[in-house]
Protein backbone atom coordinates (compact mmCIF):
# COMPACT_ATOMS: atom_id res chain seq x y z
CA UNK A 1 0.00 0.00 0.00
CA UNK A 2 1.57 3.35 -1.00
CA UNK A 3 2.40 5.98 1.68
CA UNK A 4 -0.22 8.76 1.80
CA UNK A 5 1.06 12.00 0.24
CA UNK A 6 0.61 13.78 3.58
CA UNK A 7 3.46 11.75 5.12
CA UNK A 8 5.81 11.74 2.16
CA UNK A 9 7.39 15.05 3.16
CA UNK A 10 10.06 14.63 5.87
CA UNK A 11 9.87 18.35 6.66
CA UNK A 12 6.13 18.13 7.18
CA UNK A 13 6.47 15.10 9.46
CA UNK A 14 9.13 16.82 11.53
CA UNK A 15 6.99 19.96 11.79
CA UNK A 16 3.98 17.96 12.99
CA UNK A 17 6.11 16.11 15.55
CA UNK A 18 7.53 19.42 16.82
CA UNK A 19 4.04 20.96 17.02
CA UNK A 20 2.50 18.12 19.03
CA UNK A 21 5.51 17.94 21.35
CA UNK A 22 5.36 21.68 22.01
CA UNK A 23 1.62 21.49 22.69
CA UNK A 24 2.10 18.62 25.12
CA UNK A 25 4.90 20.37 27.02
CA UNK A 26 2.95 23.63 27.18
CA UNK A 27 -0.08 21.82 28.59
CA UNK A 28 2.11 20.00 31.12
CA UNK A 29 3.73 23.19 32.29
CA UNK A 30 0.42 25.04 32.58
CA UNK A 31 -1.05 22.31 34.79
CA UNK A 32 1.99 21.63 36.97
CA UNK A 33 2.34 23.15 40.43
CA UNK A 34 5.55 25.01 39.67
CA UNK A 35 4.73 25.97 36.07
CA UNK A 36 8.08 24.41 35.23
CA UNK A 37 9.10 21.19 33.56
CA UNK A 38 11.63 20.32 36.23
CA UNK A 39 11.69 17.04 38.06
CA UNK A 40 14.19 15.94 40.67
CA UNK A 41 15.77 12.65 39.57
CA UNK A 42 14.02 10.56 42.23
CA UNK A 43 13.86 6.84 42.75
CA UNK A 44 10.27 5.68 43.35
CA UNK A 45 8.78 9.13 44.08
CA UNK A 46 5.78 9.40 46.42
CA UNK A 47 2.71 10.04 44.29
CA UNK A 48 0.06 10.50 46.99
CA UNK A 49 -0.65 13.17 49.60
CA UNK A 50 1.17 12.47 52.87
CA UNK A 51 -1.79 13.77 54.89
CA UNK A 52 -5.30 14.92 54.02
CA UNK A 53 -6.20 18.11 55.87
CA UNK A 54 -9.76 19.33 56.38
CA UNK A 55 -10.64 22.28 54.17
CA UNK A 56 -11.05 24.52 57.23
CA UNK A 57 -7.35 24.19 58.09
CA UNK A 58 -6.19 26.09 55.02
CA UNK A 59 -2.77 24.43 54.81
CA UNK A 60 -1.97 26.06 51.48
CA UNK A 61 -3.53 29.51 51.93
CA UNK A 62 -1.66 32.79 51.75
CA UNK A 63 1.31 31.76 49.63
CA UNK A 64 3.79 34.57 48.99
CA UNK A 65 4.25 35.04 45.28
CA UNK A 66 7.75 34.94 43.78
CA UNK A 67 9.28 35.48 40.36
CA UNK A 68 9.89 31.84 39.53
CA UNK A 69 12.15 30.91 36.63
CA UNK A 70 11.94 27.48 35.03
CA UNK A 71 15.72 27.14 34.94
CA UNK A 72 16.94 25.48 38.12
CA UNK A 73 20.09 27.11 39.55
CA UNK A 74 20.81 23.96 41.59
CA UNK A 75 22.23 20.80 40.06
CA UNK A 76 20.88 17.58 41.58
CA UNK A 77 22.67 14.30 41.00
CA UNK A 78 20.87 11.01 40.45
CA UNK A 79 19.05 9.94 43.61
CA UNK A 80 20.75 6.54 43.89
CA UNK A 81 24.18 8.19 43.59
CA UNK A 82 23.20 10.74 46.23
CA UNK A 83 21.92 8.09 48.62
CA UNK A 84 25.13 6.07 48.40
CA UNK A 85 27.41 9.10 48.73
CA UNK A 86 25.57 10.41 51.80
CA UNK A 87 25.60 7.02 53.49
CA UNK A 88 29.30 6.58 52.74
CA UNK A 89 29.98 10.13 53.91
CA UNK A 90 28.46 9.80 57.35
CA UNK A 91 29.86 6.29 57.86
CA UNK A 92 33.34 7.84 57.60
CA UNK A 93 33.96 9.38 61.02
CA UNK A 94 36.85 11.50 59.68
CA UNK A 95 34.26 13.72 57.95
CA UNK A 96 32.95 14.75 61.36
CA UNK A 97 35.73 16.12 63.59
CA UNK A 98 35.62 16.11 67.36
CA UNK A 99 32.42 17.44 68.85
CA UNK A 100 32.07 20.21 71.41
CA UNK A 101 31.94 19.84 75.15
CA UNK A 102 29.00 21.74 76.63
CA UNK A 103 28.58 23.76 79.80
CA UNK A 104 25.68 22.24 81.69
CA UNK A 105 25.29 24.34 84.83
CA UNK A 106 25.90 27.74 86.34
CA UNK A 107 23.61 29.77 84.13
CA UNK A 108 20.74 32.00 85.23
CA UNK A 109 18.51 30.91 82.35
CA UNK A 110 18.11 28.21 79.72
CA UNK A 111 21.11 29.63 77.81
CA UNK A 112 23.08 31.04 80.74
CA UNK A 113 22.43 34.78 80.33
CA UNK A 114 26.14 35.59 80.14
CA UNK A 115 27.69 39.01 79.68
CA UNK A 116 28.94 40.22 76.31
CA UNK A 117 32.59 39.60 77.13
CA UNK A 118 31.85 36.18 78.60
CA UNK A 119 29.95 35.16 75.47
CA UNK A 120 32.70 36.50 73.25
CA UNK A 121 35.36 34.56 75.18
CA UNK A 122 33.97 31.36 73.64
CA UNK A 123 34.34 32.59 70.04
CA UNK A 124 37.98 31.44 69.84
CA UNK A 125 37.69 27.70 70.37
CA UNK A 126 41.20 26.28 70.16
CA UNK A 127 40.99 24.01 73.20
CA UNK A 128 38.74 20.94 72.89
CA UNK A 129 38.59 20.69 76.67
CA UNK A 130 36.78 24.03 77.05
CA UNK A 131 33.06 23.66 77.75
CA UNK A 132 30.91 25.97 75.62
CA UNK A 133 27.54 27.32 76.81
CA UNK A 134 24.90 25.97 74.45
CA UNK A 135 21.50 26.04 76.13
CA UNK A 136 19.89 23.27 78.20
CA UNK A 137 20.99 24.72 81.51
CA UNK A 138 17.32 24.41 82.41
CA UNK A 139 14.79 21.82 81.31
CA UNK A 140 13.37 21.70 77.80
CA UNK A 141 10.01 20.05 78.52
CA UNK A 142 9.61 17.12 76.12
CA UNK A 143 8.71 13.54 76.99
CA UNK A 144 11.23 10.76 77.55
CA UNK A 145 9.82 8.87 74.56
CA UNK A 146 10.43 11.88 72.31
CA UNK A 147 13.97 12.26 73.65
CA UNK A 148 14.65 8.62 72.86
CA UNK A 149 13.24 9.02 69.33
CA UNK A 150 15.49 12.04 68.77
CA UNK A 151 18.55 10.17 70.02
CA UNK A 152 17.73 7.27 67.71
CA UNK A 153 17.62 9.55 64.67
CA UNK A 154 20.83 8.94 62.74
CA UNK A 155 21.88 10.26 59.38
CA UNK A 156 19.62 13.13 58.30
CA UNK A 157 16.96 14.94 60.31
CA UNK A 158 14.48 17.54 58.99
CA UNK A 159 13.04 19.67 61.79
CA UNK A 160 10.56 22.49 62.20
CA UNK A 161 8.53 24.11 64.98
CA UNK A 162 5.27 25.94 65.57
CA UNK A 163 4.73 27.85 68.79
CA UNK A 164 1.67 29.92 69.69
CA UNK A 165 -0.22 28.39 66.70
CA UNK A 166 1.71 30.78 64.44
CA UNK A 167 1.83 28.58 61.31
CA UNK A 168 0.37 25.53 59.58
CA UNK A 169 1.87 22.05 59.48
CA UNK A 170 2.81 21.63 55.83
CA UNK A 171 3.86 18.33 54.35
CA UNK A 172 7.08 18.16 52.32
CA UNK A 173 6.73 17.40 48.62
CA UNK A 174 9.03 15.78 46.08
CA UNK A 175 10.12 12.91 48.33
CA UNK A 176 11.29 9.46 47.41
CA UNK A 177 9.70 6.52 49.23
CA UNK A 178 13.20 5.58 50.39
CA UNK A 179 13.75 9.03 51.89
CA UNK A 180 10.62 8.73 54.00
CA UNK A 181 12.05 5.48 55.36
CA UNK A 182 15.51 6.77 56.33
CA UNK A 183 15.14 10.53 57.02
CA UNK A 184 13.63 11.71 60.31
CA UNK A 185 10.99 14.47 60.17
CA UNK A 186 10.32 16.17 63.55
CA UNK A 187 7.86 18.98 64.27
CA UNK A 188 7.97 20.72 67.68
CA UNK A 189 4.67 22.25 68.83
CA UNK A 190 3.31 23.72 72.04
CA UNK A 191 -0.09 23.49 73.77
CA UNK A 192 -1.47 26.50 71.89
CA UNK A 193 -0.69 24.82 68.56
CA UNK A 194 -2.24 21.55 69.80
CA UNK A 195 -5.41 23.48 70.60
CA UNK A 196 -5.42 24.89 67.06
CA UNK A 197 -5.11 21.41 65.57
CA UNK A 198 -7.92 20.15 67.80
CA UNK A 199 -10.18 22.99 66.67
CA UNK A 200 -9.82 21.67 63.10
CA UNK A 201 -10.24 18.03 64.18
CA UNK A 202 -6.75 17.11 63.00
CA UNK A 203 -5.71 13.94 64.83
CA UNK A 204 -2.20 13.03 65.92
CA UNK A 205 -2.00 9.27 65.36
CA UNK A 206 1.01 7.36 66.66
CA UNK A 207 2.68 10.73 67.36
CA UNK A 208 2.55 11.64 63.67
CA UNK A 209 0.82 13.95 61.22
CA UNK A 210 1.82 12.84 57.74
CA UNK A 211 5.60 12.75 57.45
CA UNK A 212 6.13 14.67 60.70
CA UNK A 213 6.66 13.11 64.10
CA UNK A 214 5.04 15.53 66.50
CA UNK A 215 7.00 16.52 69.60
CA UNK A 216 4.81 18.24 72.17
CA UNK A 217 6.70 20.89 74.15
CA UNK A 218 4.43 21.23 77.15
CA UNK A 219 4.57 22.62 80.66
CA UNK A 220 6.85 25.46 81.75
CA UNK A 221 8.62 26.65 78.62
CA UNK A 222 12.11 28.18 78.85
CA UNK A 223 11.03 31.62 77.54
CA UNK A 224 7.91 33.74 77.64
CA UNK A 225 8.46 34.72 73.99
CA UNK A 226 7.17 31.93 71.65
CA UNK A 227 9.69 32.92 68.95
CA UNK A 228 12.55 32.43 71.40
CA UNK A 229 11.24 28.97 72.31
CA UNK A 230 11.20 28.16 68.59
CA UNK A 231 14.85 29.17 68.36
CA UNK A 232 15.80 26.22 70.59
CA UNK A 233 15.12 23.46 68.01
CA UNK A 234 16.21 25.81 65.23
CA UNK A 235 19.71 26.56 66.46
CA UNK A 236 20.31 23.76 68.97
CA UNK A 237 19.22 21.02 66.61
CA UNK A 238 22.58 19.29 66.99
CA UNK A 239 21.93 18.93 70.72
CA UNK A 240 18.39 17.62 70.35
CA UNK A 241 19.59 15.11 67.73
CA UNK A 242 23.07 14.21 69.01
CA UNK A 243 23.49 11.22 66.68
CA UNK A 244 22.40 12.89 63.45
CA UNK A 245 25.08 13.72 60.90
CA UNK A 246 23.13 16.26 58.85
CA UNK A 247 20.11 18.44 59.52
CA UNK A 248 17.73 20.66 57.61
CA UNK A 249 15.87 23.31 59.56
CA UNK A 250 12.64 24.42 57.85
CA UNK A 251 10.68 27.38 59.22
CA UNK A 252 7.04 26.35 59.45
CA UNK A 253 6.14 29.09 56.95
CA UNK A 254 7.97 27.02 54.31
CA UNK A 255 7.05 23.87 52.42
CA UNK A 256 9.95 21.82 51.07
CA UNK A 257 9.50 20.86 47.43
CA UNK A 258 12.75 18.93 46.85
CA UNK A 259 13.90 15.72 48.51
CA UNK A 260 16.10 16.55 51.55
CA UNK A 261 18.81 14.06 50.54
CA UNK A 262 19.21 15.85 47.22
CA UNK A 263 19.44 19.18 49.06
CA UNK A 264 22.09 17.99 51.52
CA UNK A 265 24.14 16.52 48.70
CA UNK A 266 23.88 19.51 46.33
CA UNK A 267 24.20 22.38 48.83
CA UNK A 268 26.44 20.98 51.57
CA UNK A 269 28.46 17.94 50.54
CA UNK A 270 29.15 18.96 46.93
CA UNK A 271 30.13 22.46 48.09
CA UNK A 272 32.37 21.13 50.89
CA UNK A 273 30.44 23.34 53.31
CA UNK A 274 29.66 23.13 57.00
CA UNK A 275 26.36 24.88 56.47
CA UNK A 276 24.17 26.26 53.68
CA UNK A 277 21.52 28.95 53.63
CA UNK A 278 20.18 31.57 51.26
CA UNK A 279 21.26 35.18 50.97
CA UNK A 280 18.69 37.73 52.07
CA UNK A 281 16.75 38.97 49.02
CA UNK A 282 17.28 42.67 49.83
CA UNK A 283 19.75 43.55 52.60
CA UNK A 284 23.52 43.09 52.59
CA UNK A 285 24.73 44.83 55.77
CA UNK A 286 23.80 43.83 59.32
CA UNK A 287 22.73 47.34 60.29
CA UNK A 288 20.54 47.52 57.19
CA UNK A 289 18.73 44.46 58.51
CA UNK A 290 18.51 45.97 62.01
CA UNK A 291 16.89 49.12 60.60
CA UNK A 292 14.49 47.00 58.54
CA UNK A 293 13.66 45.00 61.68
CA UNK A 294 12.65 48.21 63.45
CA UNK A 295 10.93 49.71 60.39
CA UNK A 296 8.74 46.66 59.80
CA UNK A 297 8.14 46.16 63.53
CA UNK A 298 9.57 42.66 63.54
CA UNK A 299 10.92 43.41 66.99
CA UNK A 300 9.30 46.08 69.11
CA UNK A 301 12.17 47.13 71.39
CA UNK A 302 14.03 49.57 69.14
CA UNK A 303 16.34 50.67 71.96
CA UNK A 304 17.48 47.07 72.45
CA UNK A 305 18.15 46.79 68.70
CA UNK A 306 20.30 49.92 68.87
CA UNK A 307 22.14 48.55 71.91
CA UNK A 308 22.75 45.25 70.09
CA UNK A 309 24.29 46.99 67.07
CA UNK A 310 26.40 49.25 69.29
CA UNK A 311 27.64 46.20 71.18
CA UNK A 312 28.55 44.38 67.98
CA UNK A 313 30.31 47.40 66.49
CA UNK A 314 32.34 47.83 69.66
CA UNK A 315 33.36 44.17 69.60
CA UNK A 316 34.49 43.87 66.00
CA UNK A 317 31.50 43.76 63.63
CA UNK A 318 32.41 45.27 60.25
CA UNK A 319 30.12 46.17 57.31
CA UNK A 320 30.19 43.99 54.25
CA UNK A 321 32.97 44.82 51.78
CA UNK A 322 34.56 42.79 48.96
CA UNK A 323 37.18 41.74 51.53
CA UNK A 324 34.55 39.36 52.92
CA UNK A 325 34.23 37.42 49.68
CA UNK A 326 33.37 34.63 48.94
CA UNK A 327 30.54 35.72 51.24
CA UNK A 328 28.51 38.10 49.12
CA UNK A 329 26.35 39.27 52.02
CA UNK A 330 26.27 39.68 55.79
CA UNK A 331 22.54 38.99 55.94
CA UNK A 332 21.04 35.54 55.32
CA UNK A 333 17.53 34.22 55.03
CA UNK A 334 17.52 31.75 57.92
CA UNK A 335 14.15 30.18 57.14
CA UNK A 336 16.03 27.22 55.64
CA UNK A 337 19.33 26.07 57.17
CA UNK A 338 21.24 22.97 56.08
CA UNK A 339 24.02 21.75 58.38
CA UNK A 340 26.73 19.14 58.51
CA UNK A 341 26.99 18.45 62.22
CA UNK A 342 30.61 19.00 63.17
CA UNK A 343 32.80 21.25 65.25
CA UNK A 344 32.41 24.43 63.16
CA UNK A 345 28.65 24.32 62.57
CA UNK A 346 27.90 23.19 66.13
CA UNK A 347 30.02 26.01 67.56
CA UNK A 348 28.37 28.56 65.25
CA UNK A 349 24.93 27.38 66.35
CA UNK A 350 25.82 27.63 70.05
CA UNK A 351 27.36 31.10 69.69
CA UNK A 352 24.38 32.42 67.70
CA UNK A 353 21.91 31.01 70.22
CA UNK A 354 23.73 32.78 73.06
CA UNK A 355 23.43 36.08 71.18
CA UNK A 356 19.72 35.52 70.57
CA UNK A 357 19.09 34.96 74.26
CA UNK A 358 21.06 38.10 75.09
CA UNK A 359 19.12 40.34 72.68
CA UNK A 360 16.24 38.97 70.59
CA UNK A 361 15.35 35.99 68.35
CA UNK A 362 16.09 37.87 65.09
CA UNK A 363 18.98 35.59 64.09
CA UNK A 364 20.00 37.52 60.96
CA UNK A 365 21.40 40.23 63.24
CA UNK A 366 23.92 37.93 64.94
CA UNK A 367 24.86 36.03 61.78
CA UNK A 368 27.87 37.98 60.46
CA UNK A 369 29.08 38.95 63.96
CA UNK A 370 29.51 35.28 64.84
CA UNK A 371 30.56 34.10 61.37
CA UNK A 372 33.39 36.62 61.00
CA UNK A 373 34.81 36.48 64.52
CA UNK A 374 34.58 32.80 65.48
CA UNK A 375 37.57 30.46 65.29
CA UNK A 376 37.86 27.96 63.72
CA UNK A 377 36.16 29.59 60.78
CA UNK A 378 33.00 28.06 59.38
CA UNK A 379 32.46 27.31 55.67
CA UNK A 380 29.03 28.55 54.64
CA UNK A 381 27.44 28.12 51.24
CA UNK A 382 25.31 31.26 50.87
CA UNK A 383 23.30 30.36 47.81
CA UNK A 384 21.25 32.68 45.64
CA UNK A 385 17.62 33.61 46.30
CA UNK A 386 16.65 31.98 42.99
CA UNK A 387 17.83 28.62 44.37
CA UNK A 388 15.75 29.12 47.51
CA UNK A 389 12.66 29.72 45.38
CA UNK A 390 13.20 26.42 43.57
CA UNK A 391 13.44 24.27 46.68
CA UNK A 392 10.74 25.73 48.93
CA UNK A 393 7.43 27.59 48.83
CA UNK A 394 6.88 30.36 51.38
CA UNK A 395 3.52 31.02 53.02
CA UNK A 396 2.28 33.76 55.28
CA UNK A 397 2.04 33.21 59.03
CA UNK A 398 -1.33 32.69 60.69
CA UNK A 399 -2.84 36.13 61.09
CA UNK A 400 -3.95 37.09 64.60
CA UNK A 401 -5.56 40.32 65.70
CA UNK A 402 -3.11 42.39 67.67
CA UNK A 403 -0.23 39.98 67.18
CA UNK A 404 2.82 40.27 64.99
CA UNK A 405 3.21 44.01 64.81
CA UNK A 406 3.92 44.28 61.08
CA UNK A 407 3.19 47.51 59.21
CA UNK A 408 -0.16 48.28 57.71
CA UNK A 409 -0.18 46.62 54.25
CA UNK A 410 -1.90 49.71 52.86
CA UNK A 411 1.32 51.65 53.49
CA UNK A 412 3.10 49.70 50.78
CA UNK A 413 6.87 49.19 50.77
CA UNK A 414 8.58 52.32 51.96
CA UNK A 415 12.28 52.94 51.69
CA UNK A 416 14.10 52.24 54.92
CA UNK A 417 15.16 55.51 56.53
CA UNK A 418 18.87 55.39 57.31
CA UNK A 419 20.51 57.45 60.07
CA UNK A 420 22.09 60.70 58.91
CA UNK A 421 25.73 61.60 59.52
CA UNK A 422 25.03 64.19 62.16
CA UNK A 423 23.06 61.67 64.22
CA UNK A 424 25.88 59.13 64.46
CA UNK A 425 28.65 61.31 65.87
CA UNK A 426 30.10 59.51 68.87
CA UNK A 427 28.24 56.29 68.15
CA UNK A 428 30.22 53.06 68.40
CA UNK A 429 28.81 52.28 64.94
CA UNK A 430 29.98 55.55 63.38
CA UNK A 431 32.92 53.96 61.54
CA UNK A 432 30.73 51.03 60.46
CA UNK A 433 28.12 53.34 58.94
CA UNK A 434 30.67 55.60 57.22
CA UNK A 435 32.35 52.56 55.67
CA UNK A 436 28.98 51.20 54.62
CA UNK A 437 28.13 54.50 52.96
CA UNK A 438 31.56 54.72 51.31
CA UNK A 439 32.44 57.96 53.09
CA UNK A 440 35.97 58.85 54.32
CA UNK A 441 36.78 58.52 58.00
CA UNK A 442 39.75 58.32 60.30
CA UNK A 443 41.41 54.89 60.37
Amino acid sequence: MPTPPLFQSKLLCFSLFYLFTALFLSLYASLSNTKCIFQSPLLDPIQHALFNYPSSYGEHKYAISTVHSCTSPVYFSDYQVVLKEIQDFYMNSSNFPSVLRYLTEGGESFGGNFSTQKRKSYFDHRDDEVEVPCGFMKNFPVSDSDRLAMENCRGVVVASAIFDDHDKIRQPRGLSVKTLEIVCFFMFIDDSTIAGLNSHNIPIKNNKIGAWRIVRVSGKLPYKNPAMNGVIPKHLIHRLFPNSRFSIWVDAKLQLTVDPLLLIHALVISENADMALSKHPHNIHTIEEAIATARWKKWGDVELLRMQMETYCENGLQPWTPDKLPYASDVPDTALILRKHGLASNLWSCLVFNELEAFNPRDQLAFAYVRDLMRPQIKINMFEVEAFEHIAVEYRHNLKRGVGGGPDPSEGQKRIKMPIRGAINGSRCERYLLTMWGEPHDS
